[in-house]
C-alpha cells in the first residue's frame, strides 16, 4: 500500500518540479498563498518548502512578500553546459574510437522524435534528458554517466529556457536527430561538431549569450 506524501514533501516536489522546468520562470515572485492554493494545502507545508529551496539556491525569500525565482546567470548557464559538453564529447571519442558498428549500435538506441514546428516544449525537454542520458551511457563510462545524470537536474532550467520559444523545440530535436544520423553512418568527427553546434545552440536560445569553450578534437 502507497502512502501520500507528507505535506512539506509535497509543496517541496511540486515547486522543484516547476523551477525546473520552467513553468515557475526567473524573476517571478512566488506567493506562499498562491502555491498552497494550487495544491489544497495549508501555507505552513509551502513555507517549509520556500526555506528548503532557498538554501537549494532556487528562490530568495523576501518576508511579506513572497519568493523570488533566482534566474539563471550567463556564469551558470556557461559553467553548466561546458561541463556537459565535455563529458558527452568524451562519450562520443569513446565511441568512435570503438568503431563504425558501436556509433550505430549507439544511434539505435537514442530516442526518434518528430521535429515538427508544432513540437511540444516540454516533451522535447523529455527528449532531450533521455537523448543525451542514453549518449552517455553508450560511452561506456558509468561515473562519468551518473555525475552527467547528477548534472542534468542543476541545468534542466537552462535546457528548459532553450526550449521554450518559437520554434526551439523542434530545433532541438532537429540536432539531435543530426547527431544520430553522423553516429549511424560511422561518422564520429562529424557527430562530435554537431554536439559541439548543438550544446552552443542551447546556449544561444537561452538568450543568454555566447557559447562554451569547446576543447580541442581527439587525437
Amino acid at each position: 500500500m502507497t502512502h501520500p506524501k507528507p505535506t512539506a514533501e509535497r509543496a517541496y516536489a511540486h515547486v522543484r518540479e516547476r523551477l525546473l522546468d520552467g513553468r515557475y520562470p526567473g524573476g517571478e515572485l512566488l506567493s506562499e498563498r498562491g502555491v498552497a492554493t494550487e495544491l489544497g494545502l495549508s501555507s505552513t507545508p509551502v513555507r517549509e518548502a520556500f526555506l528548503r529551496l532557498q538554501a537549494e539556491g532556487f528562490l530568495r525569500l523576501y518576508p511579506k512578500r513572497g519568493a523570488l525565482v533566482v534566474p539563471v546567470t550567463p556564469d551558470e548557464a556557461h559553467a553548466v553546459l561546458q561541463a556537459r559538453l565535455l563529458m558527452e564529447l568524451f562519450a562520443l571519442d569513446s565511441l568512435a574510437a570503438r568503431g563504425p558498428e558501436a556509433m550505430r549500435a549507439a544511434a539505435e538506441a537514442l530516442p526518434q522524435a518528430d521535429g515538427g514546428e508544432d513540437a511540444d516544449p516540454r516533451k522535447a525537454l523529455d527528449i532531450a534528458r533521455e537523448f543525451h542520458t542514453r549518449l552517455m551511457r553508450a560511452g561506456g563510462n558509468p561515473t562519468l554517466a551518473t555525475l552527467h545524470e547528477r548534472l542534468w537536474d542543476q541545468q534542466v532550467r537552462v535546457a528548459a529556457a532553450s526550449t521554450t520559444g518559437p520554434g526551439h523545440a523542434a530545433d532541438d530535436i532537429g540536432e539531435h536527430a543530426a547527431i544520430t544520423d553522423a553516429l549511424r553512418r560511422g561518422e564520429g568527427a562529424r557527430a562530435r561538431e554537431l554536439l559541439a553546434r548543438h550544446i552552443s545552440a542551447v546556449l544561444r536560445r537561452t538568450g543568454l549569450g555566447g557559447e562554451p569553450t569547446l576543447p580541442p578534437p581527439a587525437a
